[in-house]
């Protein structure tokens, strides 16, 4: 074999190789793209917000003395039930009777004195009409008549509030209720307006709230709220929006209370509460809430589309959508959809129309 025909057959293996690889097909594997989406449905009227607060006493009272002195005794504890009238604690009532004694002995003392310069004012007028005394003599006398009067009416005064203020040694209950903390013991020097007790009333409770600026002016008095116990599971009560504050206090929130109806006798004041109360917001009967991002734009205002989901060919078709506002992040929808579409929520941009697509796992 000739080295011509060596190299002739060299090439002819090599076309072979080459046209074999050129017979083989790669196949292009189609990737199926998951897209995450939502299911439309229908819109309250109202909208609702939670919030956390406190369960308090709607009447609650620190009790204190309206004078000072020595804690004689105090005849209730933490968590007794007490009843309107009832005396909670007691001062030594000595410095205040010693008080009333003086001031007693002092209006005797004036009313003396009333009748001396009464006998004496008469005196000097019997003498002046018979011309045998001076005017002058006459006006001091009657001064002195008509300044010890006045002097009784003062004393009688002072009397009176002593008498008052031996009375204030005792404290009394406001109201029925029970003591929910108590500040001194027996024998402890009090200032008066120091807070002795802290009494909740029996009957009506309310939770109290804090509110952000940003939600203050969506609830309104008279609002509708529904009130749960995180230590009561399963429990819950109706509620009424009573009181929202006019001034922000920390953290720019606004103090709301709200009163609550029928409370269940577990709910106790102190309690930990969320309350969901329902807001002034209203959208349209027919509009849907619907993710700004799911939503492309169209050369016309208000007008847009979707991908909506078709659950049969797990394709996706693109939906003209009519919106007629925003509220917060969303878009009200009011035509090109109905309630229970599943419409793509992210990545839209990268979809078309008859797309085959998968839904994202949760």
């Amino acid at each position: 074999m000739t080295k011509r025909t060596l190299q002739k057959m060299a090439w002819l293996l090599c076309i072979s190789l080459v046209m074999a690889g050129c017979k083989e097909k790669t196949e292009a594997v189609e990737v199926v793209r998951a897209i995450k989406t939502m299911t439309v449905s229908e819109q309250p009227t109202g909208q609702v917000l939670k919030f956390s607060g406190l369960v308090a006493a709607v009447d609650s009272s620190g009790l204190s003395f309206e004078v000072g002195g020595q804690v004689a005794d105090v005849y209730v504890d933490i968590g007794d039930r007490v009843e309107k009238g009832q005396v909670l604690a007691e001062l030594d009532p000595e410095p205040y009777q010693l008080d009333v004694d003086a001031a007693d002995a002092e209006l005797v003392k004036a009313k003396n004195n009333v009748l001396k310069t009464e006998a004496e004012y008469a005196r000097q007028k019997r003498i002046y009409e018979q011309g045998a005394g001076a005017k002058r003599y006459l006006d001091v006398a009657e001064y002195q008549y008509k300044a010890a009067k006045s002097n009784v009416n003062v004393q009688m005064s002072r009397l009176d509030l002593a008498k008052r203020n031996l009375r204030k040694t005792k404290l009394h209950s406001p109201y029925n209720g029970t003591i929910a903390s108590r500040s001194v013991q027996p024998h402890e020097e009090v200032a008066a307006g120091q807070e002795i007790v802290n009494i909740n009333a029996t009957g009506k409770m309310e939770v109290q709230l804090a509110v952000p600026e940003t939600a203050i002016d969506r609830i309104a008095i008279d609002g509708q709220a529904t009130i749960t116990f995180p230590t009561l599971p399963g429990e819950s009560a109706k509620g009424r929006i009573s009181y929202i504050g006019t001034a922000a206090v920390q953290a720019n929130a606004f103090p709301v209370k709200v009163e609550l109806i029928d409370p269940n006798e577990k709910t106790l004041p102190g309690m930990t509460a969320e309350a969901t109360l329902t807001t002034t917001d209203t959208l349209p009967a027919t509009g849907y809430l619907v993710p700004l991002q799911a939503i492309l734009p169209a050369k016309d205002s208000n007008r847009g589309f979707v991908y909506v989901y078709d659950d049969r060919t797990s394709t996706v078709k693109k939906t003209p959508v009519h919106a007629s506002g925003i509220d917060a992040k969303r878009v009200i929808v009011d035509e090109g959809l109905a309630a229970g579409d599943i419409i793509a929520v992210a990545g839209v941009s990268f979809l078309a129309d008859g797309m085959q697509v998968k839904l994202m796992k949760p």
